[in-house]
């Protein structure tokens, strides 16, 4: 579409901004606008209205984000609301930035070897509940959110300010243990945390990641699942400052019980976070251990409206 040039002012760029659109350094008037997904899957419908947008609006180009949204490239400023106009007849919308939820990452889940648990499902879940649901609830900064269907770690959620991972926990029945001279169980784990004791396997669950890669491999049916569920990890950060997750003793069985501990880290960081402090920087300063304790409790679920009020 035919484009004229408007200089936008300080305070256009701050309100485009905070509707996901930021500013192309490289030119007067454009900006690249934050197109959001719901788990990082889309359809080849969704595709080609992306790829029209940024041909009728843009400069036809599409760039990719770690959040897993797509960045319309060099959108004039008197372009954006015809845009966001024809996104929002497609079902679609702009967002991602600001002292909120951000959109949540996802791994493949399920559709992977190693996958544990369903990612995009739970992960759309997370995005309606808390993107959406929470989209108006001002945080003392970002709150990024990853879910990782195993230990493989590939979208890194305990470098995120928490971070869910699928969990299968081994079960070990030392009177089936043939203590075979080439152990089976050995030989599946990839961290090499089973061994042989005294003629029996053994499992340290200290050093056990979780990845259900031992369960079902001895043929004598000692090692079997104990349970699959969900590990939540608090507290992580990627950028000018790195700090690693650490997970909550806390294992959630159902999908229920993550989304009930989620939504108690976001009551948690609105009440006791400080204004420009990370997630990592209030579990530091209040205390894991400390953080934990709140997040078993059901207060914070019961001072939601007060706390949502503030």
């Amino acid at each position: 579409m035919e484009q004229k040039t408007v200089i936008p002012s300080a305070e256009d760029i701050a309100r485009v901004k905070g509707l996901g659109f930021l500013r192309d350094k490289t030119t007067p008037d454009a900006f690249n606008a934050r197109v959001i997904t719901k788990n990082g899957k889309v359809s080849a419908a969704t595709l080609e209205t992306v790829a029209e947008a940024a041909r009728r609006f843009g400069s036809g180009e599409v760039a990719l984000t770690t959040r897993m949204t797509f960045e319309v490239q060099r959108i004039p400023y008197a372009n954006i609301d015809a845009f966001c106009a024809f996104l929002e007849a497609h079902g679609m919308e702009t967002g991602g930035t600001g002292p909120r939820v951000r959109p949540i990452v996802s791994c493949k889940g399920t559709t992977c070897q190693y996958g544990l648990i369903d990612t995009f499902s739970l992960s759309e879940k997370i995005h309606e509940r808390f993107y959406k649901g929470y989209h108006s609830v001002k945080l003392p900064h970002k709150f990024k959110i990853a879910v990782g269907g195993c230990p493989n770690n590939c979208v890194k959620p305990d470098l995120n300010d928490i971070g869910i991972i699928g969990a299968r926990i081994p079960s070990v029945d030392a009177e089936k243990c043939h203590g075979c001279k080439i152990c089976s169980i050995e030989k599946a784990c990839p961290i090499k945390t089973p061994c042989l004791e005294n003629g029996k396997i053994t499992i340290d669950s200290s050093r056990c990641n979780r990845c259900g890669r031992c369960i079902g491999k001895c043929p004598f049916g000692a090692v079997t699942e104990e349970t699959v569920g969900y590990r939540l990890y608090i507290g992580g950060r990627w950028g000018k400052q790195v700090a690693r997750g650490r997970a909550l003793s806390i294992l959630c069985t159902s999908e229920e019980e993550i989304l009930s501990l989620v939504e108690k880290c976001i009551l948690l960081f609105r009440d006791k976070g400080l204004s420009g402090e990370r997630f990592a920087d209030t579990v530091t300063r209040l205390s894991f251990e400390r953080v934990e304790e709140l997040l078993r409790s059901d207060d914070l679920l019961a001072r939601k409206q007060e706390i949502l009020a503030d």
